[in-house]
């Protein structure tokens, strides 16, 4: 302990040193200004996650060649055969690797309390200590020691300063590049795509954690296998690793740490092993049951909050009119383990196969020969997300403030036996007070029994072989609008935000506008449908009843864009109009640049409600004069006018470029476009009649897409009519 408060102190005075702290205190600033790795327009990912990641790759890098430098040193300055002689070699480089992540961890605290002021100044009511405390050590501190073990064990193997820094450099930079979307390879800027601020981010932090530990065990057992090849006597690193290995225990501990790190990377947790093929369907291909139906199942759940685990058990009453037994198939998330299959009280074999598709593994299950069975499936663990969505992990959150269970997440699903109609359901789940449970569906739930260790078990009635449930910290609005009676759920963390945004305002206006003008959405059932917030996912989606509001669309960063509204409210309205263009009516979204989507009938929309709103004045001021100067700055574009240019850009520049002029397009020149027909059909009145006749068109159900085609045909018009030459000044 002496020796070490010793290199300590010694290291501490040594200018690069000093430097290098310096420059890593400074590093976060980079994910503030330009290096934004998160994708998603929250206060949290912008003003915490990103600067967080700067600062890890940044000083992971810089505490990499201050490693390197240190254990060079002696070298370098000829005092090598002095040091050794006073210490042994492999003690003074224990010393130095113990004081290296000293200082690293005092640089982390430093850090962590250096922009603690401003990351809560900027994110404002959504700060969490939690999530503050968990990005500081997992996102930025916990690269430095990893980067200090890599570099310390290219220097220890090669024993060359200039040859260990270009291993290391090139460690890192397949990192930050090749290996930046494999979430369990990107050891110094973990994979992180979103942090929430309405709801909980442990599972995303869960999975920092993991991929940060499997990296610890593997670079400290390399570093404990160079750590025994330091140089002794004169001799190479071979032939010093023989001598070390004298007593069996380092490089059996050595070899032992390899092993356990590589059967954690193997063996990972979090994501399962689906088809990447997306295109596969061989689950849904399964032949039926003959002569045998479900009559209805209940579901039974315990959903552990604080380790994010699942504990129930699924019951299915079946007809079986064969007389023999058949096999039964169930779709069950592949994190599950299946603990008991009981049919009539009675174990019954049952085995789950490799084979994986779309989040599901097969369970499948011996029915007995009787005539009436009562199966119940005892199952439970850690929910694993989707292959095909590792990188935007989060999804499957079940902490004390968000919870999100879909089809065989909540209970095996099955799949190849018919039922006489819609198979009636019955789920119960136990949760905290603090979470109310909001199935994805027109069912109502209710409080079953108040326990008291603090926990509520609810249930709701419901049909189907599967079936989405949430539940959070919500807080319930109802709002009677257009006809319609519609649930709004929200975080109680956002509650701040809705207020500001007048969410019951805007859902008000745009439910009445809308539902006069085009019609009720088609996913509204009996009158009534359900407005969800969920966590953040990257889109929305509608089933009957309900649909549900991204958080990506309710940020505090989103609901300020001036590019889709003027104000809060505003913006809060552009996101409502898209229940109707874009998930009642659909459109193709294979062409992402392309000037049709979505977004110019909701532009348009939102300008016409805010006409009436706030008057025309406010309305031509906030929107079609933007459009105009917006379309204006884009025909003036230097690669719209030499888009051949544009090819000559790297890829990542090129995409920027076109994301941006796909923004005009959509955002400016489409709503343009529309306001032009609308002159030339006739006026608003004649516009509406369109619009509302494109809403409630029979669907193709091969392709059930509103297209630029389809509009201009209801319009009478042809391209050229809205072509940009005869887009005059409206």
């Amino acid at each position: 302990m002496r020796r070490f408060v010793l290199e300590l102190s010694r290291l501490l005075r040594e200018p690069l040193a000093w430097l290098i702290f310096f420059l890593t205190l400074l590093s976060p600033a980079a994910g503030l200004l330009w290096y934004h790795p998160l994708s998603a327009d929250t206060s949290l990912s912008r003003y915490l996650a990103d600067p967080a990641l700067a600062g890890g790759a940044a000083g992971g890098i810089l505490f990499g060649i201050l490693t390197i430098y240190e254990l060079d040193r002696p070298v370098q300055n000829g005092m090598e055969a002095l040091m050794d002689a006073a210490a042994s070699p492999r003690t003074m480089a224990l010393l130095r690797l113990l004081a290296l992540m000293g200082a690293a961890l005092i640089t982390t605290a430093a850090a962590a309390v250096f922009w603690l002021p401003l990351c809560r100044f900027q994110t404002g009511p959504v700060f969490r200590w939690q999530d503050y405390m968990l990005a500081c050590l997992l996102l930025m501190g916990s690269a430095f020691p990893l980067a200090i073990l890599a570099a310390a064990a290219a220097y220890q193997f090669t024993w060359k300063a200039n040859l260990a820094l270009v291993l290391f450099g090139a460690f890192s930079g397949l990192s930050l590049t090749i290996w930046s979307d494999n979430w369990q390879l990107c050891w110094l800027n973990p994979c992180l795509w979103a942090l929430s601020d309405a709801f909980s981010n442990l599972r995303a932090f869960r999975s920092a954690t993991y991929m940060r530990l499997t990296w610890l065990t593997g670079l400290f057992a390399l570093w404990l296998i160079s750590w025994l090849g330091i140089r002794r006597y004169g001799l190479g690193f071979f032939r010093s690793l023989r001598l070390s290995c004298r007593t069996p225990f380092p490089p059996l501990l050595g070899l032992l740490l390899l092993l356990c790190a590589g059967i954690s990377y193997t063996s990972q947790p979090l994501v399962d092993n689906s088809n990447p093929d997306l295109n596969a369907a061989v689950f849904e291909e399964l032949p039926q049951l003959q002569k045998v139906s479900c009559l209805g199942r209940t579901v039974r759940a315990f959903p552990n909050t604080r380790n994010g685990t699942l504990y129930a058990s699924a019951s299915y009453e079946f007809e079986n009119r064969s007389g023999q037994s058949q096999k039964a198939a169930f779709g069950i998330n592949p994190g599950y383990q299946v603990f008991s299959v009981l049919a009539n009280g009675v174990s019954v074999p049952f085995s789950v196969g490799d084979e994986q598709e779309y989040n599901e593994a097969m369970l499948e299950v011996d029915l007995p020969s009787d005539q009436h069975i009562y199966l119940v499936i005892r199952y439970g663990g850690f929910p694993q997300e989707s292959r095909s969505l590792s990188t935007m992990q989060g999804s499957l959150e079940i902490s004390s403030s968000y919870l999100c269970l879909a089809n065989a997440d909540l209970a095996p699903r099955l799949m190849n036996a018919p039922s006489p109609g819609s198979i009636p359901a019955s789920v119960e789940i136990r949760l905290p007070s603090s979470m109310m449970v909001v199935p994805f569906s027109p069912a109502q739930p209710e409080i079953l029994k108040e326990h008291e260790d603090g926990t509520i078990t609810w249930r709701y009635e419901g049909s189907g072989a599967g079936g989405i449930l949430y539940a959070g910290d919500y807080i319930r609005r109802d709002i009677e609008a257009g006809g319609i009676s519609i649930q709004l759920y929200y975080s109680r963390r956002s509650q701040p935000l809705m207020e500001a945004a007048e969410a019951e305002k805007a859902v008000r206006a745009v439910v009445d506008y809308c539902t006069k003008h085009y019609g009720p959405p088609s996913f509204g059932s009996d009158g009534t449908l359900k407005l969800i917030q969920s966590r953040i996912l990257g889109g929305g989606y509608a089933a009957n009843g309900a649909s549900l509001l991204d958080e990506s669309d309710l940020t505090s960063l989103r609901l300020t864009d001036s590019q889709t509204g003027g104000t809060p409210g505003e913006v809060m309205i552009h996101e409502l109009v898209h229940q109707w263009w874009g998930l009642s009516c659909m459109f193709d979204s294979s062409e992402e640049s392309g000037l049709w989507s979505a977004e110019g009938l909701t532009v348009y929309t939102t300008y016409r409600i805010v006409k009436e709103l706030y008057g025309e004045d406010h309305a031509r001021t906030c929107y079609i004069e933007k459009w105009e100067k917006e379309t204006a700055d884009y025909e003036l574009d230097f690669y719209v006018r030499k888009p051949e240019y544009l090819l000559m850009l790297p890829e990542d520049k090129q995409l920027k470029i076109t994301g941006s002029l796909a923004y005009i397009r959509q955002y400016c020149q489409m709503p343009l476009k529309i306001l032009r027909a609308e002159q030339l059909v006739g006026g608003e009145e004649a516009m509406d009649r369109i619009l509302q006749t494109l809403f409630k068109r029979e669907l193709n159900p091969a392709y059930p897409y509103l297209t630029y085609e389809d509009f201009l045909n209801a319009c009478g018009l042809k391209q050229e009519d809205l072509s940009d030459e005869n887009n005059c000044s409206i």
